[in-house]
């Protein structure tokens, strides 16, 4: 809020879904901006779920029970406290980061139960689910559809729009739907505020938490005017 990266209702959407264990990935700008915008989320995991740093190619998922089951190539004994981590990475190329089979996995883990606060390279949604469905990550459409939510940076650094990927689903007669991507907010250069649009999918966002539509709105609304409030003050 201080470095205006995005405003009180976005930032109060984004306090109930990391809060709430869906998963975050912060695109587009610098690398150094877009990972000092993930850290910036991380305070807001719930302090009853593990974090868990992916240690980039030395990672070994070690600690996730289910990674053999998830198709990593090893798994060791488990280590306790770790079942539903909130896992951090930068799903990129290079050896310090996540990338490859390991990106893979940390993706299919999103199946399992775990969440995700990371980093992607991409300036564009396309952009960042084309280089993960490629090799040698090769997630397909709907594990990366377990993503979450988009952040796309310019390089203000301003959230430039917040995409939010919807999982597949079945519908009451048991076909399998793959719902599109909802834009929950775009920067409005001519107005220099947000438009917010995420009332669209409130439904979604809020049985993903465990909460009922009106409740969660409300609660967002408290937390908005909570951080307008704070930010005033700074």
């Amino acid at each position: 809020m201080r470095d205006r990266v995005l405003d009180a209702e976005l930032a109060a959407l984004l306090w109930l879904t990391v809060e709430g264990g869906i998963p975050v990935v912060v695109a587009g700008g610098a690398g150094e901006t877009r990972r000092a915008v993930r850290d910036a989320l991380l305070p807001l995991v719930s302090g009853a779920v593990p974090v868990v740093h992916l240690a980039g190619a030395d990672e070994d998922f070690a600690w996730m029970p289910q990674a053999g089951e998830l198709g990593w190539r090893s798994s060791g004994p488990t280590l306790p406290g770790t079942q539903g981590a909130v896992m951090v990475a930068d799903l990129e190329p290079g050896d310090a980061r996540t990338w490859g089979e390991a990106a893979h996995l940390a993706i299919r883990a999103l199946t399992a139960g775990y969440s995700l606060v990371a980093t992607a390279g991409g300036s564009t949604l396309e952009d960042v689910l084309g280089r993960l469905s490629l090799p040698p990550v090769s997630a397909i459409d709907d594990e990366l559809a377990r993503l979450g939510v988009v952040l796309l940076l310019d390089d203000g650094p301003r959230v430039r729009i917040a995409h939010y990927l919807r999982p597949a689903a079945r519908d009451p007669g048991g076909h399998v739907q793959r719902p599109a991507p909802a834009a929950l907010a775009t920067w409005n250069g001519k107005t220099a505020k947000y438009d917010h649009f995420a009332w669209g999918v409130v439904a979604e966002l809020a049985g993903r938490i465990g909460q009922r539509p009106i409740s969660f709105e409300r609660e967002q609304a408290r937390r908005a005017a909570a951080i307008s409030s704070g930010a005033a003050g700074a």
